[in-house]
């Protein structure tokens, strides 16, 4: 299993974990209250405070984790509009 984090700073940490799992929801396995969105080959855990999004990601592989990273990232910074986003993987 290869793993990876980021913790974003934002105010809209919630919001953003709202409107990805509604997005991917009619084709992923998501659960909302917790955050999880299930990938084929990985797994995405997100979580949030008043000033900060928290992103798990679990991969198969190590191609599938760089896949994922590229994925939820571009994500959030659609779904963040004018907001920017520094994303930094660990």
């Amino acid at each position: 299993m290869h793993e990876s984090s980021a913790q974003i700073v934002t105010s809209s940490g919630q919001r953003l974990i709202n409107r990805l799992c509604k997005h991917w929801a009619h084709k992923l396995e998501v659960d909302a209250d917790q955050g999880r969105v299930v990938f084929d080959g990985g797994l995405c855990l997100m979580s949030a405070d008043e000033d900060a999004l928290r992103v798990q990601l679990q991969a198969d592989d190590a191609e599938r984790l760089e896949l994922l990273k590229g994925v939820v990232a571009s994500h959030l910074e659609r779904m963040a509009g004018k907001e920017e986003l520094e994303i930094r993987w660990q």
